[in-house]
Order: C-alpha cells, then sequence, then structure tokens
C-alpha cells in the first residue's frame, strides 16, 4: 500500500513528499528483473505448460470480454469528478476507497476458496471486475472523466503496470510516464490486449492455483485477493500523481 503521509503538512510540503514517493516507485518500475524475478518467472513457465491450452484460452477470452465489457459498457459509472481539491484530499479519498475495495475482494476471495474449483473459478472475474470498478473510482477522485475513451485506456495501462512481469514492466510504465492527452489513441482497437491478458494470466496464475487447495483455500483466496487489490491501488495512486503533478 501506499506509504502514508507525515501529518500536519502544508500542501506545498505534501507535494513535495509526494514528488519523493513517485521518485521512489519509478525508481521500482525502471530495476531489471532479479535472481528472484528469473527464478519465480521458470516456476511459472513450468506451471503453466501443466496446464491444459483449453484452459489457457478460456481465461484469455475471459479477461479481454470482462475488460472490454468494463471499458465499454454504459452500466459502468461513477461519481463526477472531483474538481479543485489539493493532492493531499485526494489521496486521503483514494485510501479510504482502496480500503473499501481491499475488504470486499477478501471476502469475495475467501468464501470462492472455501467453495472448491467451481467458486474458485467464479473468483477469477469477479476480482477483476473489483479491481476495474476501483480504477474507475479512482479516476474520478483525481478528477478524470472516465465517459472519455482515453481515460478508460490509461486505466488499462495502470492496470497492465500492476500486473507486469519484471521484464515488461519499465516498457508498461513508459506509457504512462509519457502520457500525452493529445495524441493518445482514443479506440479500443489500437491497445495490446493480447500482452494486457498474457501478463496479468501469467501474474496471478500461481497465487489463484494456491486457492484450490483443500482446507487453506479459503485464508489463500482472501489473503490473494486483499493483496492484488491493495497493488492495483497502490499503483493507481502513483499514476494519478505524476500526472497531476507533471503539469
Amino acid at each position: 500500500m501506499s506509504a502514508t503521509p507525515p501529518s500536519g503538512l502544508s500542501e506545498p510540503a505534501y507535494e513535495q513528499w509526494a514528488q519523493a514517493e513517485i521518485a521512489h516507485w519509478r525508481e521500482q518500475m525502471l530495476r531489471g528483473p532479479g535472481g528472484f524475478d528469473r527464478m519465480a518467472k521458470g516456476v511459472q513457465r513450468r506451471i503453466t505448460a501443466l496446464i491444459p491450452e483449453r484452459v489457457h484460452a478460456a481465461v484469455t477470452r475471459v479477461i479481454e470480454q470482462l475488460t472490454r465489457g468494463v471499458l465499454t459498457g454504459s452500466g459502468w459509472t461513477t461519481s463526477a469528478p472531483l474538481r479543485e481539491a489539493p493532492l493531499s484530499a485526494r489521496d486521503a479519498r483514494a485510501r479510504s476507497a482502496i480500503a473499501g475495495y481491499r475488504t470486499t475482494a477478501a471476502v469475495e476471495g475467501g468464501v470462492a476458496g472455501a467453495g472448491g474449483f467451481v467458486l474458485a473459478a467464479a473468483d477469477f472475474p469477479a476480482l477483476i471486475a473489483i479491481k476495474m470498478k476501483l480504477l474507475f473510482d479512482l479516476a474520478a477522485i483525481y478528477g478524470r472523466d472516465t465517459d472519455d475513451v482515453a481515460e478508460r485506456i490509461f486505466l488499462l495501462h495502470i492496470f497492465q503496470l500492476a500486473f507486469s512481469s519484471a521484464e515488461k514492466r519499465a516498457e508498461a510504465f513508459h506509457h504512462l510516464a509519457n502520457w500525452d492527452e493529445a495524441t493518445v489513441p482514443h479506440s479500443l482497437e489500437d491497445f495490446d490486449w493480447r500482452t494486457f491478458q498474457q501478463e496479468y494470466r501469467d501474474y496471478i496464475d500461481l497465487a489463484k492455483l494456491a486457492q484450490l487447495i483443500p482446507v487453506v483455500g479459503a485464508p489463500i483466496g482472501a489473503v490473494v485477493n486483499w493483496r492484488l487489490t491493495a497493488r492495483v491501488g497502490e499503483f493507481a495512486i502513483n499514476a494519478y500523481r505524476m500526472r497531476s503533478l507533471a503539469r
């Protein structure tokens, strides 16, 4: 979760603190893969090879259909963008929103983990929906209008960065760091769906497979969902801070 700021800061001091947080986050995002990353990726490849291709294909379809539905569906609404608020107030609201969604995701993951394969499989699309709805709410908190397709594409890039491998993380980060509202594509067809699907699926495979283990599936599901939701929220806070302060 994003670090808690010192109390009693003036707004200029708060923005300086936020800039330091962004610099630290940038350093993490641009760091190359280490030995642990390479080992984890090797384990991931071996596990992935054991899963039937038809399962991979089904998961890939679910990810694309869900994310496309979220980004294009008129039913996905959120509150009006928050205007004329200082960054400190936006960050406070964002942390509160993340805490609520984190709890919801943990409860859903615990129930699914206790229900065996069928409920654990159902947890996969449910968790995507929870995290996407969180991103919509955070966009509004930081003053962004998600009726604009370009803003929804920005959400996709946050999501992709949060679940990118160490090898792909720097590339995903540069999409956000160099975001140009004047030239950003306004069509979902221009988005790299294949990479998006593969990176997300590979990132969570190990964690979600552990949810299928009898007896311990429920606590594992709760913890995994808590952490995955907190992660996407933390990345969103830093992405919107970086975009706001760059202006």
